[in-house]
């Protein structure tokens, strides 16, 4: 981990006249007493994220959050909005409040304020907000990881609208441009599903 003072002025909204009174400020104080202190605020780690989402891109808003989450321990493996102990994003989806962050490095965690059905729709427009993740459900939660090499070696057309495609690193990857469509073709295959939503082609990769 980087010195505790470095990630404030990089991560905290602190300058370089601050030193003085960060030196005082974390003074005696445990690692972890330090991390909360030089954390921002959810309003403020929500606020940057929506501007890298909106003026950059998606890749670069969860890029900005999954290395917060790493440099100050923002992981989460019990997320909760009741109880907020560390800042999460914010999202609306379909009128109703979600949240996501990072259980580990890597894994992304989507979570709702209430609880509510984890359905095909709600999955794919997940994947439509982050475009470049793959999305699953696991154990009844859902989660989100990097795509991954994405080198097609084979296609066949199992409609006008759907392929199949295999992929250099042994997965299968059903791809059209009708969300109904694929899931009806997906019926015929077992296993995991990953959702993934992109210029408006959906896709779901299995192993």
């Amino acid at each position: 981990m980087a010195d505790i003072k470095t990630l404030a002025l990089k991560y905290g909204g602190y300058t370089s006249l601050d030193k003085v009174y960060l030196d005082q400020l974390l003074a005696g104080r445990s690692e972890e007493e330090q991390l909360a202190l030089i954390t921002p605020p959810p309003s403020v780690v929500n606020a940057y994220f929506a501007e890298l989402y909106q003026k950059k891109s998606p890749q670069a808003a969860t890029d900005y959050f999954a290395e917060v989450s790493k440099e100050l321990n923002l992981y989460n493996v019990e997320p909760s909005f009741t109880e907020e102990s560390k800042p999460f994003i914010r999202l609306n989806l379909s009128g109703k409040s979600f949240g996501f962050c990072y259980e580990r490095e890597g894994l992304g965690r989507i979570f709702s304020e209430v609880e509510e059905a984890i359905t095909d729709d709600l999955l794919f427009e997940i994947a439509q907000i982050f475009s470049h993740q793959l999305v699953f459900e696991e154990s009844e939660k859902i989660y989100m990881k990097a795509v991954g090499d994405e080198g097609v070696i084979s296609v066949e057309n199992l409609t006008a609208l759907t392929d199949l495609e295999s992929l250099a690193d042994g997965r299968k990857r059903l791809k059209g441009y009708s969300q109904e469509d694929l899931l009806q073709e997906a019926k015929a295959f077992t296993g995991k599903f990953y959702y993934r939503s992109e210029n408006r082609t959906a896709m779901l990769y299995f192993d």
